[in-house]
């Protein structure tokens, strides 16, 4: 997996939106070390675009887009691969993907710590050292938790959980040679594992 060196050397500028948190955070970085940046407090499908129009980019001068696909908002995740989705079907040019929690594992530097955020039915998304992001019973969570800032929870936070600044911009300066990006030709949300569904057979109702 590239690095965001990698990708600055080989796509640049890039395009990096995440709308993971309560804040949608837009980024136009360029070969060299130029970087812009803008935010929005406003639902995701306003807010990307506020914030586009804030920086006088276009999503069509971009050479790559980076973007969150989660843990996080689903409806903000979903929102931002839809708009990249539509984009590369304008012009076709690489998207990638990265994780919310892995961003800030790299960002913090503090090896020993857990990065979670609520997966809901009593169970968190989890990211460490081992590079795996999984999915974790409550009951199964120990060591140094962090959670970072903006995230909903409807689990009870557990015992001695630290919160953390979720700042795109920060979290990516202070990432380094991460290998946390990931190419995909269908940018969407992140899920692990594919749904399934139980098929439902029609049947005639008859009396008992």
């Amino acid at each position: 997996m590239p690095t965001l060196r990698q990708l600055l050397a080989a796509h640049a500028p890039l395009l990096v939106i995440d709308a993971a948190s309560a804040k949608v955070q837009v980024g136009w970085l360029e070969r060299g070390g130029g970087t812009r940046w803008a935010a929005s407090q406003k639902e995701s499908g306003v807010g990307v675009f506020e914030s586009l129009q804030q920086l006088g980019v276009q999503p069509g001068d971009a050479g790559a887009f980076v973007f969150c696909d989660g843990p996080g908002s689903i409806l903000g995740v979903r929102t931002v691969a839809m708009a990249i989705r539509t984009w590369t079907v304008l012009s076709p040019r690489p998207a990638f993907a990265y994780h919310s929690l892995a961003l800030v594992f790299a960002g913090l530097a503090r090896p020993t710590a857990k990065i979670i955020a609520d997966a809901r039915r009593d169970s968190w998304h989890c990211f460490s050292a081992d590079g795996k992001l999984r999915r974790v019973a409550a009951a199964e969570l120990a060591g140094p938790l962090v959670m970072p800032e903006g995230f909903r929870h409807w689990t009870p936070a557990p015992p001695g959980l630290e919160s953390v600044p979720y700042q795109v911009e920060g979290l990516l300066a202070r990432s380094g040679d991460a290998e946390i990006f990931r190419e995909t030709a269908a940018p969407d949300a992140f899920l692990h594992e594919e749904p399934s569904y139980v098929t439902w057979t029609p049947q005639v109702h008859r009396a008992p």
